[in-house]
């Protein structure tokens, strides 16, 4: 019987899911789990508000009346977005300055070259939420995903060198424009000092890429918490998604409670001032931030408290 011990032994660890390596189906990598119990305070769900504050161009970005693309000019549609950024990117950084909560933003590096006076008024009214690298702009100027590494390297390197320019800091995140990445944006970010992504949309807890150029840990990003997608393509408005929202987090949070052991989760929630930069939207914000902050389980955090957290011995 005693010859048997070794290979259950060594089954065991095979079957460990915190020990094991699977390859990422999206970029052929080594993807590692990253074991975390809980979050600080022992709280077990993690929740980042991400407000996506981006450049399109004239004729460029999402369109509130499709059926209006084709006149000359497009008022319309130009009007939508041009009230996102001078009033609701201003009114997103006040509800959170108010409500006294962690933001993150993912930031166009010309955005601050472009929209100064809204920027630091922006910024002034969050001063510590950390700086995520969401390329050149969002619409002319994006990652060369047909042209190798070393291009795409470079395009990450001009992204952190403008954002720095216009904001004094280098951001050690990426969340590649118009969600758009391949195999190669991974180790080419990586390559250029990007510890963390929100690219990975696929989890409910953080994992690692391994790379040649270093880990970088992939941040949970799910596709259906995105305002904007549920708001112009699913036509959802913002009382749905603070519904929405509310129950994606505290269902979260139920599993937890009922099952103590199992790992801590963690969501990047995509915010966009087209949506939620309206006065309507901003009141279901609020109303979701009050109702979330609630629940002793749910830790109002922004990506870069997550990283060091997960690191912390």
């Amino acid at each position: 019987m005693r010859s048997f011990v070794p290979l259950l032994l060594a089954a065991a660890m095979l079957a460990a899911p915190a020990a094991a390596q699977t390859k990422d189906w999206a970029s052929g990598l080594q993807r590692e789990a990253v074991p975390v119990k809980a979050w600080p305070e022992g709280r077990k769900v993690a929740i980042c508000f991400v407000l996506y504050v981006e450049t399109w161009g004239i004729g460029k970005g999402p369109n509130f009346r499709p059926d209006m693309t084709s006149r000359t000019p497009d008022l319309v549609d130009e009007s939508f977005r041009q009230y996102a950024i001078e009033w609701g990117i201003p009114r997103v950084g006040r509800l959170f300055k108010e409500q006294n909560a962690p933001l993150s933003i993912a930031l166009s590096a010309e955005f601050p070259g472009h929209h100064p006076d809204i920027w630091r008024q922006f910024r002034a009214l969050v001063p510590k939420a950390p700086i995520v690298a969401h390329g050149i702009n969002n619409s002319t100027d994006q990652l060369p995903l047909d042209k190798g590494v070393q291009a795409q390297m470079a395009y990450v390197r001009r992204t952190l060198d403008l954002i720095e320019k216009g904001t004094g800091l280098r951001p050690t995140g990426w969340s590649s424009p118009s969600v758009w990445s391949n195999a190669d944006t991974v180790p080419a970010t990586t390559a250029e000092g990007i510890k963390y992504s929100l690219d990975g949309m696929d989890s409910d807890v953080l994992t690692r890429l391994v790379t040649p150029s270093g880990k970088l840990t992939m941040i949970p990003y799910p596709a259906v918490t995105v305002d904007m997608g549920q708001y112009l393509v699913r036509y959802k408005e913002p009382v749905d998604l603070e519904r929405f929202w509310i129950d994606y987090i505290v269902e979260l949070a139920q599993e937890a409670e009922k099952d103590p052991g199992r790992p801590a989760t963690v969501v990047a929630i995509g915010i966009h001032p087209f949506v939620v930069g309206t006065p309507a939207g901003a009141a279901s914000l609020r109303r979701v931030l009050e109702a979330i902050q609630k629940q002793k389980l749910v830790w109002v955090t922004d990506v870069d408290a997550v990283v060091r957290a997960a690191a912390a011995p």
